[in-house]
Protein backbone atom coordinates (compact mmCIF):
# COMPACT_ATOMS: atom_id res chain seq x y z
CA UNK A 1 0.00 0.00 0.00
CA UNK A 2 1.21 3.48 -0.53
CA UNK A 3 2.87 4.83 2.25
CA UNK A 4 0.65 8.25 3.07
CA UNK A 5 -1.71 5.29 4.50
CA UNK A 6 0.91 4.36 7.20
CA UNK A 7 3.08 7.28 8.66
CA UNK A 8 5.10 7.30 11.04
CA UNK A 9 4.06 7.11 14.48
CA UNK A 10 7.00 7.37 16.37
CA UNK A 11 7.50 10.93 16.77
CA UNK A 12 5.49 13.42 19.67
CA UNK A 13 4.23 16.07 17.47
CA UNK A 14 1.79 13.44 15.39
CA UNK A 15 2.08 11.78 12.05
CA UNK A 16 5.05 12.24 9.31
CA UNK A 17 5.38 10.28 6.32
CA UNK A 18 4.89 11.12 2.80
CA UNK A 19 3.49 14.73 1.87
CA UNK A 20 3.02 14.66 -2.16
CA UNK A 21 0.98 16.58 -4.62
CA UNK A 22 -2.15 14.51 -3.79
CA UNK A 23 -1.64 14.86 -0.25
CA UNK A 24 -1.83 18.55 -0.41
CA UNK A 25 -4.74 18.65 -3.13
CA UNK A 26 -6.64 16.46 -0.38
CA UNK A 27 -5.59 18.81 2.64
CA UNK A 28 -6.92 21.84 0.40
CA UNK A 29 -10.08 20.15 -0.86
CA UNK A 30 -11.13 19.78 3.60
CA UNK A 31 -10.96 23.63 3.15
CA UNK A 32 -8.09 23.97 6.00
CA UNK A 33 -5.81 26.86 6.76
CA UNK A 34 -3.09 27.06 8.79
CA UNK A 35 -4.81 30.16 10.93
CA UNK A 36 -7.93 27.98 11.49
CA UNK A 37 -5.50 25.50 12.56
CA UNK A 38 -4.15 27.50 14.95
CA UNK A 39 -6.10 29.60 16.27
CA UNK A 40 -9.39 26.86 16.65
CA UNK A 41 -6.33 25.17 18.84
CA UNK A 42 -6.31 27.96 21.12
CA UNK A 43 -2.97 29.19 20.39
CA UNK A 44 -3.18 32.64 21.21
CA UNK A 45 -1.57 35.65 19.12
CA UNK A 46 -1.33 33.13 15.97
CA UNK A 47 -4.55 34.47 14.08
CA UNK A 48 -6.27 37.44 13.91
CA UNK A 49 -8.37 38.67 16.18
CA UNK A 50 -11.66 38.46 15.37
CA UNK A 51 -12.84 41.65 15.36
CA UNK A 52 -15.99 43.06 14.00
CA UNK A 53 -18.13 40.34 13.94
CA UNK A 54 -21.80 40.09 13.52
CA UNK A 55 -23.85 39.58 17.18
CA UNK A 56 -24.93 36.03 17.88
CA UNK A 57 -28.61 36.78 18.54
CA UNK A 58 -29.14 33.13 19.52
CA UNK A 59 -27.71 31.07 21.90
CA UNK A 60 -24.12 29.68 20.52
CA UNK A 61 -23.53 26.92 23.10
CA UNK A 62 -26.51 24.64 22.11
CA UNK A 63 -24.22 21.22 21.15
CA UNK A 64 -22.71 22.19 24.94
CA UNK A 65 -19.49 22.00 26.39
CA UNK A 66 -16.80 18.73 27.05
CA UNK A 67 -13.85 18.16 28.60
CA UNK A 68 -10.87 15.05 27.71
CA UNK A 69 -7.75 14.32 27.61
CA UNK A 70 -7.06 14.50 31.55
CA UNK A 71 -3.92 15.31 32.39
CA UNK A 72 -2.04 15.38 35.71
CA UNK A 73 -1.88 19.12 35.57
CA UNK A 74 -4.87 20.02 32.23
CA UNK A 75 -6.67 18.36 30.13
CA UNK A 76 -8.51 19.78 26.59
CA UNK A 77 -11.43 22.15 26.65
CA UNK A 78 -14.41 22.16 23.99
CA UNK A 79 -17.09 23.68 22.39
CA UNK A 80 -18.54 24.68 19.35
CA UNK A 81 -20.62 27.67 18.32
CA UNK A 82 -23.87 26.88 16.68
CA UNK A 83 -26.87 28.42 17.11
CA UNK A 84 -28.72 26.79 14.81
CA UNK A 85 -27.06 22.75 14.87
CA UNK A 86 -28.94 21.59 11.78
CA UNK A 87 -28.33 24.37 9.27
CA UNK A 88 -28.06 22.47 5.56
CA UNK A 89 -24.67 24.20 5.00
CA UNK A 90 -23.17 22.98 8.45
CA UNK A 91 -21.77 25.64 10.10
CA UNK A 92 -24.57 25.54 12.48
CA UNK A 93 -26.65 28.93 11.74
CA UNK A 94 -22.96 30.98 12.65
CA UNK A 95 -21.93 33.97 9.93
CA UNK A 96 -18.56 33.07 8.31
CA UNK A 97 -16.25 35.10 10.98
CA UNK A 98 -14.55 34.70 13.84
CA UNK A 99 -15.50 34.76 16.99
CA UNK A 100 -13.49 35.75 20.24
CA UNK A 101 -14.47 32.20 22.51
CA UNK A 102 -13.42 33.14 27.04
CA UNK A 103 -13.28 30.75 28.63
CA UNK A 104 -12.11 30.02 32.52
CA UNK A 105 -11.71 27.35 35.24
CA UNK A 106 -12.44 27.73 38.94
CA UNK A 107 -12.16 25.52 41.44
CA UNK A 108 -15.62 25.90 42.43
CA UNK A 109 -18.97 25.96 40.86
CA UNK A 110 -20.11 29.42 41.63
CA UNK A 111 -16.56 30.51 39.55
CA UNK A 112 -15.27 32.99 42.69
CA UNK A 113 -11.59 30.57 42.57
CA UNK A 114 -10.62 31.44 39.05
CA UNK A 115 -7.80 29.67 38.33
CA UNK A 116 -6.74 29.80 34.32
CA UNK A 117 -8.49 31.58 31.92
CA UNK A 118 -7.73 32.95 28.74
CA UNK A 119 -9.55 32.69 24.82
CA UNK A 120 -9.28 31.06 21.55
CA UNK A 121 -10.83 32.11 18.40
CA UNK A 122 -13.58 30.30 16.78
CA UNK A 123 -12.94 30.23 12.86
CA UNK A 124 -15.42 28.42 10.21
CA UNK A 125 -12.66 26.51 8.86
CA UNK A 126 -13.04 24.28 11.75
CA UNK A 127 -17.28 24.78 11.98
CA UNK A 128 -16.64 27.07 14.83
CA UNK A 129 -15.33 25.09 17.34
CA UNK A 130 -12.60 25.64 19.49
CA UNK A 131 -10.08 22.89 21.49
CA UNK A 132 -8.34 24.64 24.74
CA UNK A 133 -5.05 22.59 25.98
CA UNK A 134 -4.93 23.49 29.91
CA UNK A 135 -2.18 23.03 32.00
CA UNK A 136 -0.85 24.10 35.17
CA UNK A 137 -3.33 22.68 37.17
CA UNK A 138 -3.25 20.65 40.54
CA UNK A 139 -3.32 16.74 40.17
CA UNK A 140 -6.41 14.54 41.23
CA UNK A 141 -8.57 17.71 41.66
CA UNK A 142 -12.40 18.44 40.19
CA UNK A 143 -12.45 21.70 38.32
CA UNK A 144 -15.28 23.65 36.97
CA UNK A 145 -14.89 25.21 33.35
CA UNK A 146 -17.29 27.25 31.12
CA UNK A 147 -17.25 29.79 28.11
CA UNK A 148 -18.29 33.23 27.01
CA UNK A 149 -19.11 34.29 23.62
CA UNK A 150 -20.13 37.83 23.21
CA UNK A 151 -23.04 38.01 25.55
CA UNK A 152 -23.22 34.53 25.69
CA UNK A 153 -22.68 32.58 28.48
CA UNK A 154 -22.02 28.23 28.36
CA UNK A 155 -23.56 25.26 30.84
CA UNK A 156 -20.70 24.92 33.14
CA UNK A 157 -18.79 21.60 32.84
CA UNK A 158 -16.42 19.74 35.57
CA UNK A 159 -13.65 17.32 35.09
CA UNK A 160 -10.91 15.87 37.37
CA UNK A 161 -7.56 15.93 36.59
CA UNK A 162 -5.16 12.85 36.67
CA UNK A 163 -3.35 11.92 39.63
CA UNK A 164 0.72 12.48 40.38
CA UNK A 165 2.68 10.51 38.10
CA UNK A 166 4.49 9.27 41.03
CA UNK A 167 1.10 8.61 43.21
CA UNK A 168 0.31 4.67 42.90
CA UNK A 169 -2.35 4.74 45.72
CA UNK A 170 -5.71 5.29 45.99
CA UNK A 171 -7.74 4.92 42.79
CA UNK A 172 -9.92 6.18 40.42
CA UNK A 173 -13.81 5.39 38.83
CA UNK A 174 -14.50 5.05 34.95
CA UNK A 175 -17.04 4.54 32.73
CA UNK A 176 -16.62 2.78 28.67
CA UNK A 177 -19.89 3.77 26.45
CA UNK A 178 -20.19 3.59 22.50
CA UNK A 179 -21.98 2.71 19.50
CA UNK A 180 -24.79 5.72 20.02
CA UNK A 181 -27.23 5.24 16.70
CA UNK A 182 -29.47 8.70 17.89
CA UNK A 183 -32.78 7.28 15.58
CA UNK A 184 -32.36 3.92 17.28
CA UNK A 185 -32.81 4.78 20.64
CA UNK A 186 -32.64 7.30 23.17
CA UNK A 187 -29.38 7.89 25.33
CA UNK A 188 -30.76 7.43 28.70
CA UNK A 189 -27.86 4.48 29.34
CA UNK A 190 -25.98 7.95 29.89
CA UNK A 191 -28.43 9.02 32.61
CA UNK A 192 -27.58 6.44 34.57
CA UNK A 193 -23.58 7.01 33.62
CA UNK A 194 -23.99 10.48 35.13
CA UNK A 195 -25.86 9.23 38.28
CA UNK A 196 -22.55 7.51 38.88
CA UNK A 197 -20.11 10.15 38.84
CA UNK A 198 -17.23 8.41 36.58
CA UNK A 199 -13.83 10.81 36.86
CA UNK A 200 -13.31 9.72 33.59
CA UNK A 201 -15.13 8.11 30.22
CA UNK A 202 -13.93 6.07 27.97
CA UNK A 203 -15.44 6.33 24.59
CA UNK A 204 -14.94 3.40 21.99
CA UNK A 205 -16.01 4.12 18.71
CA UNK A 206 -18.74 4.75 16.67
CA UNK A 207 -19.80 8.53 17.90
CA UNK A 208 -21.81 9.06 15.19
CA UNK A 209 -23.74 6.98 12.03
CA UNK A 210 -23.06 7.62 8.60
CA UNK A 211 -26.25 5.93 7.19
CA UNK A 212 -29.31 7.94 6.03
CA UNK A 213 -32.61 8.13 8.95
CA UNK A 214 -35.65 7.23 7.00
CA UNK A 215 -39.09 6.07 8.65
CA UNK A 216 -37.69 2.58 8.53
CA UNK A 217 -34.11 2.80 10.87
CA UNK A 218 -35.82 5.56 12.95
CA UNK A 219 -36.92 4.07 16.10
CA UNK A 220 -36.83 6.54 18.40
CA UNK A 221 -39.99 7.91 19.53
CA UNK A 222 -39.62 10.77 17.99
CA UNK A 223 -40.09 12.62 15.15
CA UNK A 224 -38.07 12.22 11.54
CA UNK A 225 -35.02 15.07 11.39
CA UNK A 226 -35.70 15.79 7.98
CA UNK A 227 -35.22 15.41 4.38
CA UNK A 228 -31.42 16.68 5.25
CA UNK A 229 -30.74 13.62 6.67
CA UNK A 230 -32.13 10.45 4.37
CA UNK A 231 -29.45 10.40 2.60
CA UNK A 232 -25.91 8.83 3.39
CA UNK A 233 -23.54 11.40 4.97
CA UNK A 234 -20.32 11.66 2.63
CA UNK A 235 -19.21 15.78 2.85
CA UNK A 236 -18.06 18.03 5.42
CA UNK A 237 -21.48 19.85 6.17
CA UNK A 238 -23.14 16.17 6.04
CA UNK A 239 -20.94 14.98 8.72
CA UNK A 240 -21.28 18.35 10.66
CA UNK A 241 -24.55 18.28 10.43
CA UNK A 242 -25.36 14.60 11.79
CA UNK A 243 -23.18 15.38 14.62
CA UNK A 244 -25.22 18.46 15.49
CA UNK A 245 -28.07 15.55 15.06
CA UNK A 246 -26.21 13.23 17.42
CA UNK A 247 -24.72 15.35 19.54
CA UNK A 248 -28.27 17.15 20.42
CA UNK A 249 -29.10 14.96 22.80
CA UNK A 250 -29.12 16.38 26.39
CA UNK A 251 -28.64 13.27 28.44
CA UNK A 252 -25.29 13.17 25.81
CA UNK A 253 -24.65 16.78 26.95
CA UNK A 254 -24.96 16.04 30.59
CA UNK A 255 -22.51 12.86 30.15
CA UNK A 256 -19.69 15.22 28.56
CA UNK A 257 -20.11 18.35 30.98
CA UNK A 258 -20.08 15.73 34.14
CA UNK A 259 -16.46 14.33 33.33
CA UNK A 260 -13.59 14.44 30.89
CA UNK A 261 -13.43 11.89 27.96
CA UNK A 262 -10.57 9.66 26.35
CA UNK A 263 -12.33 9.13 22.58
CA UNK A 264 -11.08 6.82 19.83
CA UNK A 265 -13.42 5.89 16.72
CA UNK A 266 -14.12 2.98 14.80
CA UNK A 267 -15.69 2.55 11.48
CA UNK A 268 -18.88 5.01 11.51
CA UNK A 269 -17.16 7.91 11.95
CA UNK A 270 -16.73 7.54 8.10
CA UNK A 271 -17.79 4.49 6.64
CA UNK A 272 -18.83 1.01 7.87
CA UNK A 273 -16.16 -1.39 7.71
CA UNK A 274 -13.82 0.63 6.16
CA UNK A 275 -10.09 -0.13 6.66
CA UNK A 276 -6.84 1.94 5.53
CA UNK A 277 -7.87 3.54 2.73
CA UNK A 278 -10.36 0.92 1.06
CA UNK A 279 -14.02 1.54 1.23
CA UNK A 280 -16.05 -1.86 0.32
CA UNK A 281 -19.07 0.09 -0.66
CA UNK A 282 -17.83 1.31 -4.42
CA UNK A 283 -15.94 4.53 -3.32
CA UNK A 284 -12.78 4.62 -5.07
CA UNK A 285 -9.37 4.78 -3.13
CA UNK A 286 -9.29 8.47 -4.27
CA UNK A 287 -12.88 9.62 -3.63
CA UNK A 288 -12.97 7.24 -0.18
CA UNK A 289 -9.68 9.30 1.35
CA UNK A 290 -11.50 12.31 0.26
CA UNK A 291 -13.82 10.96 2.45
CA UNK A 292 -12.19 10.19 5.02
CA UNK A 293 -10.52 13.25 5.38
CA UNK A 294 -13.56 15.29 5.99
CA UNK A 295 -14.93 12.56 8.04
CA UNK A 296 -11.84 13.02 10.48
CA UNK A 297 -12.16 16.80 10.52
CA UNK A 298 -16.10 17.24 11.79
CA UNK A 299 -14.92 14.29 14.24
CA UNK A 300 -12.23 16.71 15.80
CA UNK A 301 -14.12 19.53 15.52
CA UNK A 302 -16.97 17.75 17.42
CA UNK A 303 -15.02 15.96 19.88
CA UNK A 304 -12.79 17.18 22.96
CA UNK A 305 -9.15 15.64 21.39
CA UNK A 306 -6.26 16.76 21.33
CA UNK A 307 -4.02 19.15 18.80
CA UNK A 308 -2.21 15.96 17.63
CA UNK A 309 -5.98 14.60 16.38
CA UNK A 310 -6.26 17.05 13.88
CA UNK A 311 -6.12 15.50 10.35
CA UNK A 312 -3.77 16.32 7.84
CA UNK A 313 -5.72 15.38 4.99
CA UNK A 314 -6.59 11.63 5.09
CA UNK A 315 -4.72 11.17 8.12
CA UNK A 316 -5.54 11.69 11.71
CA UNK A 317 -3.08 11.17 14.68
CA UNK A 318 -5.68 8.88 17.11
CA UNK A 319 -3.63 6.30 18.60
CA UNK A 320 -1.62 8.12 21.77
CA UNK A 321 -1.05 7.24 25.48
CA UNK A 322 -2.35 8.87 28.51
CA UNK A 323 -0.98 8.29 31.79
CA UNK A 324 -3.08 7.55 35.06
CA UNK A 325 -0.89 8.67 37.50
CA UNK A 326 1.40 5.27 38.75
CA UNK A 327 -1.73 3.45 38.81
CA UNK A 328 -2.70 3.05 34.70
CA UNK A 329 -0.82 3.90 31.76
CA UNK A 330 -3.63 3.99 28.84
CA UNK A 331 -3.16 3.06 25.52
CA UNK A 332 -5.61 4.59 23.08
CA UNK A 333 -6.09 2.25 19.90
CA UNK A 334 -6.22 2.87 16.24
CA UNK A 335 -7.70 0.02 14.94
CA UNK A 336 -9.00 1.84 11.76
CA UNK A 337 -6.59 3.80 10.04
CA UNK A 338 -3.74 1.60 9.29
CA UNK A 339 -5.32 -2.36 9.00
CA UNK A 340 -4.58 -4.60 6.58
CA UNK A 341 -7.60 -5.28 4.47
CA UNK A 342 -10.35 -7.67 5.54
CA UNK A 343 -8.94 -11.25 4.06
CA UNK A 344 -10.75 -13.57 1.08
CA UNK A 345 -9.45 -16.53 2.03
CA UNK A 346 -8.88 -18.30 5.12
CA UNK A 347 -4.58 -18.64 4.00
CA UNK A 348 -4.94 -14.87 3.64
CA UNK A 349 -6.33 -14.70 6.98
CA UNK A 350 -3.73 -16.81 8.75
CA UNK A 351 -0.90 -15.07 6.53
CA UNK A 352 1.86 -14.55 9.25
CA UNK A 353 2.42 -10.56 8.12
CA UNK A 354 -1.38 -9.35 7.94
CA UNK A 355 -1.93 -6.13 10.97
CA UNK A 356 -4.55 -4.57 12.51
CA UNK A 357 -2.75 -1.54 13.70
CA UNK A 358 -0.43 -1.29 10.98
CA UNK A 359 3.27 -2.30 11.43
CA UNK A 360 4.64 1.43 13.11
CA UNK A 361 1.32 1.58 15.71
CA UNK A 362 2.23 -1.70 16.58
CA UNK A 363 5.84 -1.41 17.62
CA UNK A 364 4.65 1.48 20.13
CA UNK A 365 1.90 -0.38 21.50
CA UNK A 366 4.30 -3.35 22.55
CA UNK A 367 7.22 -0.69 23.25
CA UNK A 368 4.85 0.73 25.78
CA UNK A 369 3.11 -1.90 27.12
CA UNK A 370 6.76 -3.21 28.14
CA UNK A 371 8.13 0.00 29.32
CA UNK A 372 5.27 1.12 31.40
CA UNK A 373 6.03 1.31 35.21
CA UNK A 374 2.10 1.70 36.12
CA UNK A 375 0.41 -0.56 37.81
CA UNK A 376 -1.91 -1.53 35.45
CA UNK A 377 -2.12 -1.14 31.29
CA UNK A 378 -5.32 -0.70 30.15
CA UNK A 379 -6.14 -0.92 26.63
CA UNK A 380 -8.32 1.20 25.45
CA UNK A 381 -10.21 0.28 21.26
CA UNK A 382 -12.53 -0.33 19.06
CA UNK A 383 -13.36 -4.23 18.03
CA UNK A 384 -13.36 -7.60 19.61
CA UNK A 385 -9.75 -9.07 20.62
CA UNK A 386 -11.12 -12.45 22.28
CA UNK A 387 -11.07 -15.35 19.97
CA UNK A 388 -14.79 -16.18 18.17
CA UNK A 389 -15.35 -17.53 15.53
CA UNK A 390 -13.42 -17.50 12.01
CA UNK A 391 -15.99 -15.57 10.29
CA UNK A 392 -15.59 -12.20 12.51
CA UNK A 393 -13.04 -10.82 9.71
CA UNK A 394 -13.46 -7.46 10.61
CA UNK A 395 -12.50 -8.30 14.39
CA UNK A 396 -9.50 -9.17 15.81
CA UNK A 397 -10.60 -12.96 14.64
CA UNK A 398 -9.85 -11.87 11.04
CA UNK A 399 -5.76 -11.00 12.21
CA UNK A 400 -5.27 -14.10 14.46
CA UNK A 401 -1.39 -13.47 13.72
CA UNK A 402 -1.36 -10.09 14.99
CA UNK A 403 -3.58 -10.79 17.64
CA UNK A 404 -1.17 -13.85 18.91
CA UNK A 405 2.24 -10.76 18.75
CA UNK A 406 0.43 -8.81 21.22
CA UNK A 407 -1.04 -11.51 23.16
CA UNK A 408 2.81 -12.81 23.31
CA UNK A 409 3.80 -9.08 24.47
CA UNK A 410 1.23 -8.83 27.39
CA UNK A 411 2.63 -12.59 28.51
CA UNK A 412 5.75 -11.30 28.82
CA UNK A 413 7.52 -11.28 32.11
CA UNK A 414 7.56 -7.62 33.65
CA UNK A 415 4.74 -6.60 31.67
CA UNK A 416 1.84 -5.11 34.00
CA UNK A 417 -1.52 -6.69 34.21
CA UNK A 418 -3.40 -5.93 31.40
CA UNK A 419 -7.10 -5.38 31.11
CA UNK A 420 -8.61 -4.51 27.31
CA UNK A 421 -12.01 -2.05 26.87
CA UNK A 422 -13.53 -2.53 24.01
CA UNK A 423 -16.62 -1.21 21.88
CA UNK A 424 -18.51 -2.20 18.78
CA UNK A 425 -20.51 -5.50 19.74
CA UNK A 426 -24.05 -3.99 20.91
CA UNK A 427 -23.65 -6.60 23.80
CA UNK A 428 -22.26 -6.75 26.96
CA UNK A 429 -19.30 -9.55 27.01
CA UNK A 430 -16.68 -10.64 29.18
CA UNK A 431 -13.77 -13.10 28.51
CA UNK A 432 -10.29 -13.88 29.41
CA UNK A 433 -7.77 -13.25 26.44
CA UNK A 434 -5.70 -16.61 26.43
CA UNK A 435 -1.78 -16.99 25.74
CA UNK A 436 -2.97 -19.90 22.79
CA UNK A 437 -6.61 -19.71 21.79
CA UNK A 438 -5.63 -23.32 20.20
CA UNK A 439 -5.10 -24.60 23.76
CA UNK A 440 -7.71 -23.54 26.17
CA UNK A 441 -5.90 -24.52 28.97
CA UNK A 442 -3.31 -21.85 28.42
CA UNK A 443 -2.18 -19.07 30.64
CA UNK A 444 -4.54 -16.01 30.94
CA UNK A 445 -2.36 -12.84 29.91
CA UNK A 446 -5.45 -10.37 29.83
CA UNK A 447 -9.08 -9.74 30.49
CA UNK A 448 -11.45 -8.29 28.09
CA UNK A 449 -14.66 -6.53 28.88
CA UNK A 450 -16.68 -5.87 25.67
CA UNK A 451 -18.80 -2.67 26.20
CA UNK A 452 -23.21 -2.42 24.56
CA UNK A 453 -23.99 0.03 22.79
CA UNK A 454 -25.97 3.13 24.06
CA UNK A 455 -28.79 2.99 21.79
CA UNK A 456 -27.33 1.21 18.34
CA UNK A 457 -29.82 -1.86 17.49
CA UNK A 458 -32.31 -0.45 19.91
CA UNK A 459 -33.96 -2.04 23.25
CA UNK A 460 -32.12 -5.65 22.95
CA UNK A 461 -32.59 -8.90 25.30
CA UNK A 462 -30.76 -11.00 27.31
CA UNK A 463 -29.91 -13.54 24.89
CA UNK A 464 -30.49 -13.85 21.41
CA UNK A 465 -28.72 -14.85 18.33
CA UNK A 466 -25.80 -14.56 18.51
CA UNK A 467 -25.44 -15.93 22.68
CA UNK A 468 -24.43 -19.05 21.57
CA UNK A 469 -21.21 -18.10 19.19
CA UNK A 470 -19.74 -16.25 22.01
CA UNK A 471 -20.26 -18.38 24.86
CA UNK A 472 -19.44 -21.55 23.50
CA UNK A 473 -16.13 -20.90 24.50
CA UNK A 474 -14.59 -22.11 27.87
CA UNK A 475 -12.79 -18.50 28.46
CA UNK A 476 -15.69 -16.61 27.83
CA UNK A 477 -17.72 -15.77 31.01
CA UNK A 478 -20.73 -13.16 30.51
CA UNK A 479 -22.83 -12.15 27.00
CA UNK A 480 -26.20 -9.74 27.26
CA UNK A 481 -27.99 -8.00 24.73
CA UNK A 482 -29.20 -4.64 26.16
CA UNK A 483 -27.89 -1.15 26.17
CA UNK A 484 -26.06 0.46 28.34
CA UNK A 485 -22.42 0.94 29.46
CA UNK A 486 -19.70 0.29 31.96
CA UNK A 487 -18.14 1.38 34.84
CA UNK A 488 -15.70 0.36 36.93
CA UNK A 489 -12.60 1.11 39.31
CA UNK A 490 -8.96 0.71 40.16
CA UNK A 491 -6.84 0.77 42.47
CA UNK A 492 -3.62 -1.02 43.20
CA UNK A 493 -4.69 -4.07 43.70
CA UNK A 494 -7.67 -4.38 41.33
CA UNK A 495 -10.00 -3.46 38.40
CA UNK A 496 -13.41 -3.78 39.19
CA UNK A 497 -15.98 -3.43 36.30
CA UNK A 498 -19.96 -3.46 36.56
CA UNK A 499 -22.24 -4.16 33.31
CA UNK A 500 -25.27 -1.56 33.76
CA UNK A 501 -27.94 -1.59 31.53
CA UNK A 502 -31.50 0.02 30.58
CA UNK A 503 -34.71 -1.99 30.08
CA UNK A 504 -35.69 0.21 26.68
CA UNK A 505 -34.64 2.94 24.83
CA UNK A 506 -36.87 3.26 21.71
CA UNK A 507 -40.25 4.71 23.59
CA UNK A 508 -38.73 7.39 25.57
CA UNK A 509 -35.34 8.79 28.16
CA UNK A 510 -36.69 7.54 31.16
CA UNK A 511 -35.62 4.07 31.64
CA UNK A 512 -33.99 3.57 34.74
CA UNK A 513 -30.38 1.74 34.74
CA UNK A 514 -29.97 -1.39 36.49
CA UNK A 515 -26.66 -4.07 37.16
CA UNK A 516 -26.48 -6.90 35.34
CA UNK A 517 -23.27 -8.53 36.65
CA UNK A 518 -20.09 -7.30 38.17
CA UNK A 519 -16.37 -8.35 38.15
CA UNK A 520 -12.91 -7.95 39.69
CA UNK A 521 -9.41 -8.58 38.26
CA UNK A 522 -6.90 -8.90 40.62
CA UNK A 523 -2.97 -7.62 40.06
CA UNK A 524 -1.49 -11.28 41.13
CA UNK A 525 -4.02 -13.47 40.07
CA UNK A 526 -4.73 -13.81 36.07
CA UNK A 527 -8.44 -13.50 34.94
CA UNK A 528 -11.43 -12.07 35.86
CA UNK A 529 -13.49 -13.28 38.58
CA UNK A 530 -17.09 -12.64 38.36
CA UNK A 531 -18.57 -11.49 42.36
CA UNK A 532 -22.13 -10.80 41.98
Amino acid sequence: MASHHRPSVDGPSGPTGARGPRRRSLLQAAGVSMGALLAGAGLAGQAEAAGGAPRLREDPFRLGVASGEPAEDGCVLWTRLAPAPLADDGHGGMPLAGYDVRWQIAEDEGFRRVVRSGSAIALPELGHSVHVTVRGLRPGRHYFYRFRAQDHLSPVGRFRTAPHHRDAGGSFTFATASCQAWYHGYFSAYRDLVAHDPDVVFFLGDYVYEYGITSSTMWRAAPLPGPRHEIETSTLADYRVRYGLFKSDPDLQAAHAAAAWVLTPDDHEVQNDYGDGRSYYGLSEEDFLLRRAVAYRAYYENCPLPPLALADGPDSRLHRRLSYGGLATLHVLDARQYRDPKPTTTEEQYAPERTMLGAAQERWLHDGLRSSRARWNLLLQQVGMVRVTESRIDQWDGYPAARQRLLDVLGEPGVAPSVVFTGDCHRSIAGDLLADFSDPGSAVVASEFLGTSIASDGDGAPTDNYTRDWMQHPWMTFYDGRRGHVRGTVDAGAVTTEYRAVPYVRADAGAAGMSLARFRVEADRPGMQKVS
